[in-house]
């Protein structure tokens, strides 16, 4: 993968302000290319990361419940249109033989695979695989809710409107009883 090229990106910048019909020497554009493309950087810097990563230091610990870490705020760039969705996602899991990883890693994971031009149906399988794959539970179950500014901004222009995706994995795929606690607990206040 490429890596990250400032330059290229301010030049870009520069261009696309040019093409709108904006004078990019003008007092308060004229700094405008350099921020976005330190913005990118930060926005973007899940690229080169792998999710799974998190999930290699792992606890033995006498539990074999759900864990769930919810409400867990997150932010991307949709791919098709390069314009911002956020939300919340919901990361469960059932430890098998007691394997259970740091809290913080589902909301590590949750950011570094938004961090990159991206859709939150690929978010959150990404998201549920990479456990899957890591820590062999019993089953995952993510849930994304977000708002997206691509139909915010332009084309629907309906604000506030919320898409949900959901991945099961293992036990969830087939056990209603176990999917339903997880919707119980997200929905808990």
């Amino acid at each position: 993968m490429n890596e990250f090229d400032y330059d290229k990106i301010e030049k870009a910048v520069g261009m696309i302000l040019e093409a709108i019909g904006e004078d990019p020497t003008r007092e308060g554009l004229i700094d405008t290319p350099t921020r976005v493309a330190k913005m990118y950087a930060e926005v973007f810097e899940g690229l080169h990361k792998d999710p799974k990563e998190y999930f290699k230091t792992v606890f033995r610990e006498n539990h074999n419940e759900v864990v769930l870490v919810k409400d867990i705020p997150f932010h991307s760039v949709c791919e098709h249109h390069l314009v911002p969705f956020f939300g919340l996602a919901h990361v469960a899991y059932i430890p098998r033989d007691g394997v259970v990883a740091g809290l913080s890693k589902l909301a590590r994971a949750v950011e570094t695979t938004a961090r990159r031009p991206q859709l939150q149906e690929r978010i959150t399988s990404t998201v549920a695989d990479a456990m899957m794959e890591m820590l062999n539970p019993l089953g995952v179950y993510v849930i994304i809710e977000a708002e997206h500014m691509c139909m915010t901004m332009r084309g629907i222009k309906k604000p506030g409107a919320k898409t949900i995706t959901t991945v099961a994995r293992g036990i969830y795929e087939h056990d209603e009883v176990k999917r339903s606690e997880i919707l119980s607990l997200v929905r808990m206040k």
